[in-house]
């Protein structure tokens, strides 16, 4: 028996990184899932997406758990795109108990100004499209996790640091956690939980890119992954230069299951102590 036996958890950016781990780690939980991902680039980020094989992959690895997986292609952007692959999910696996808001970019460095709008349009308005897109077929006892990130916890991470496309992302991820606050205050008398993880650095394709590299590194024309281990780990007050996807995804499994029947509105942090010198120890967050 397994903590989702019977449920049905929807993933968007499961192509790889972290949403292929959660998606791996509610299937082996018991959950069927509906995986969702662009598979396709944009142009203001500079690092390649997630693939189609990258997404037919995480299939292969939800069905070797012995659970069933239902692949789309969909922009999180386009609230249509979203409300056709979620409805076909839930029209072939029978039900939707767990969403998990995943997708994200991180278009850092010299791009164009339209990369903040790129960064919101997916980082945020992505966000609020997969929940929108869920809500009608969620009850009561579903789950709904957001991915923020420690970035949304610190100071200092404005337009003159960052690029236009990183201060987006930033943004984005400040205006989950306040979403996530509100949402969850909303739903709370449906008994609809909502929450949000904050993870840190997260060993992904995300934070082993050329851009993620230059900003660690900026001395260096072109830094390697042996070049930023050390500054990667600068950030954290525990002595690790990321966090491992798997290691997000027992939070993951914690708030989609009933081990969490009563949490709601959380921020929870995956993030090594990285926000501690940027929280006030009293305030509810």
């Amino acid at each position: 028996m397994g903590k989702l036996d019977g449920r049905v958890a929807v993933i968007t950016g499961a192509g790889r990184g972290q949403g292929r781990s959660h998606a791996v780690t509610l299937a082996a939980a018991g959950a069927d899932i509906i995986a969702i991902d662009l598979c396709a680039d944009i142009a203001t980020n500079e690092y390649g997406l997630a693939t189609e094989d990258d997404l037919d992959e995480t299939r292969r690895l939800v069905e070797k758990e012995d659970r069933r997986c239902l692949t789309a292609i969909a922009d999180v952007r386009e609230p249509g795109q979203l409300r056709t692959a979620i409805r076909e999910g839930v029209d072939e696996l029978g039900g939707l108990h767990i969403v998990v808001a995943n997708a994200g970019i991180c278009p850092l460095g010299d791009v164009a100004r339209t990369a903040f709008l790129d960064a919101v349009d997916v980082d945020l308005v992505g966000v609020i499209n997969t929940v929108s897109a869920a809500f009608p077929y969620l009850s009561s006892g579903a789950s709904i996790i957001a991915t923020g990130s420690a970035a949304a916890l610190m100071k200092g991470s404005g337009i003159d640091v960052l690029g236009p496309g990183g201060f987006g992302y930033g943004h984005s991820k400040r205006a989950v956690a306040q979403y996530v606050h509100d949402l969850a205050l909303t739903l709370a008398p449906e008994s609809i939980r909502v929450n949000c993880i904050h993870p840190t650095n997260c060993n992904t394709d995300m934070l082993h890119s050329g851009p993620m590299y230059k900003t660690f590194r900026p001395d260096l024309e072109t830094p390697t992954r042996d070049d930023v281990v050390d500054a990667f780990a600068t950030v954290q007050p525990m002595p690790v230069p990321w966090v491992e996807p798997e290691q997000v995804s027992k939070a993951v499994l914690f708030l989609a299951s009933d081990d969490a029947e009563f949490v709601t509105g959380m921020q929870m942090k995956i993030d090594a102590g990285t926000a501690l010198a940027h929280t006030n120890p009293y305030s509810l967050r």
